[in-house]
């Protein structure tokens, strides 16, 4: 297929905050660039450039969501193809397998691997490229990179992923047993077809839809038959569908002789993924001494925007919003480019949402934390805010079990009213009898919590189904109760 190929130039601006030296007086772009695959199908692409002859270096970010689109207006392709291009990097955003103008049918990360390594052996053919590739990108552009990283592309010489789903059935497609029914049927319409769907979504009953029953059948309460959900909803337990995608330490992570920028946010709600390939590389990967983390109190799209200083009730400092451009430039200049001898960043640096200071970090979890073992105790009557229920260090004795009825036409919501659950205040959730809670005495002294969090549930039901979840909060002085960690809907 032969496709019109677009070359514009563009002056040199600035771009982001401060000032930018200058570099080279134009960029060059071209736009609907084909690139075929080993299948007969072309991808297209748009290509910011340096001026000048190269060869570059080249960063390739691959999306679903239509490469034109400004779904970050922060980091539009435009902003981030210019800043990159500017500093002497050949910047290339591509539509995805089925998807925006790129041929073929999506599918949900099936061709991502494949394609991901015939774009980057493309990519080291081409004139203006010096031969050495790397990935950066967000959420589902972060996991095609790792997914293309495990077909080994010759040419792959680092990535970059920010917020990368990795844990299936940990926190897709569900999170501590419960099916993210708002989140999957909504990705999955928004991308049913080739171009974006979800602003004709608006004023849908979604509550309505979410009602329907059976689940496979409920993108017909949507309006249209939308053969992704049905996939989803055809493989409910963790069998081969899911396993393609899923990697096996320590045998994916050790054949990866790759430095990684890890970024994800306490708030992320593909933190569990971004942490799993944190932890494979850092203990199985020949390139463990090159991987770097970042957290900050970012929820999944502020892992790509530098967030912002308030989130629901969270309150944070100033230096918790970050630019990331000049942190991914540092990284490219290292290890893509090879201009510089050093990339000065910690091996990990965390947020701590409590004092609002960052902490440079030699591992992460760090190696002088502690691992502490709570309990859940009652007399018997957990039920609701105002019960008997304890977060004890002590283990119980012969306590009674704790005990509630559960109405499947009035479930447990995950926010008060609808809508975002993050940063919002737990309590009128809390006063339900239908939900069981267990509280710790006040604190005494500072106390930082760093590092994975387990619950052990021993339960037992009368229905045909239950999904049982648990949450931690941090109860604030006058009461409130904000939620810990990422916060899917559950």
């Amino acid at each position: 297929m032969r496709r019109l190929v677009f070359l514009a130039v563009v002056p040199a601006m600035a771009v982001g905050a401060g000032p930018i030296a200058p570099l080279e007086a134009q960029v060059r772009v071209r736009y609907g660039v084909d690139t075929p695959m080993r299948d007969g199908v072309n991808l297209v692409s748009d290509i910011w450039m340096p001026a000048g002859n190269g060869p570059f270096p080249v960063i390739l970010v691959r999306t679903p969501y239509e490469r034109t689109m400004e779904v970050v207006p922060e980091n539009r392709p435009p902003v981030m193809g210019e800043y990159f291009a500017r500093h002497g990097y050949v910047w290339i955003i591509q539509d995805t397998r089925g998807r925006g103008d790129s041929e073929g049918s999506f599918h949900f990360f099936r061709d991502d691997g494949r394609d991901g390594y015939d774009t980057i052996e493309w990519i080291a053919r081409q004139p203006w490229s010096n031969g050495r590739v790397c990935m950066m990108g967000v959420s589902y552009l972060g996991t095609v990179q790792w997914l293309a990283a495990r077909e080994k592309p010759p040419h792959l010489a680092c990535i970059a992923p920010t917020a990368a789903a990795g844990r299936w059935f940990e926190e897709l497609p569900y999170l501590g047993g419960a099916l993210q029914v708002e989140f999957m049927l909504g990705w999955s319409y928004r991308t049913a077809g080739r171009t974006y769907a979800g602003s004709n979504a608006t004023g849908l009953d979604w509550a309505s839809i979410y009602r329907h029953r059976p689940l496979l059948t409920m993108d017909e309460a949507v309006g249209r038959r939308i053969p992704l959900w049905r996939e989803f909803m055809e493989h409910p337990t963790l069998d081969d569908y899911w396993k393609r995608l899923q990697f096996e330490a320590p045998k994916d992570f050790v054949g990866l002789d790759l430095p990684a920028l890890h970024i994800t946010g306490w708030f992320d709600w593909d933190q569990p993924g971004a942490l799993f390939y944190w932890r494979g590389m850092r203990e199985h990967s020949p390139a463990a001494a090159h991987q770097y983390l970042l957290i900050g109190p970012w929820t999944h799209p502020q892992t790509w925007t530098g967030g912002n200083l308030t989130l629901g009730q969270w309150r944070f400092s100033g230096p918790s919003v970050v630019d990331y451009k000049p942190i991914h430039l540092a990284f490219f200049d290292r290890y893509l480019k090879q201009t510089s001898e050093r990339f000065e960043f910690p091996r990990a640096r965390i947020f701590l949402t409590g004092s609002n200071v960052w902490r440079d970090l030699e591992a992460y979890p760090p190696s002088t934390a502690q691992p502490v073992r709570l309990y859940l105790r009652s007399g018997g009557r957990a039920n609701s805010l105002a019960g008997d229920g304890t977060l004890s260090r002590s283990p119980p004795g012969a306590e009674p079990p704790d005990r509630y009825q559960y109405d499947p036409k009035d479930p447990v919501p995950s926010t008060v009213g609808g809508g975002d659950p993050r940063g919002i205040d737990h309590r009128p959730i809390e006063r339900r009898d239908d939900v069981l809670v267990y509280t710790a005495e006040v604190l005494a002294d500072t106390l930082t919590i760093a590092g994975r969090i387990f619950v052990t549930i021993h339960a037992a039901t009368d229905g045909r189904d239950t999904d049982f979840t648990a949450k931690i909060l941090d109860v604030h002085p006058d009461g409130r109760a904000l939620k810990l960690g990422q916060p899917k809907w559950a």
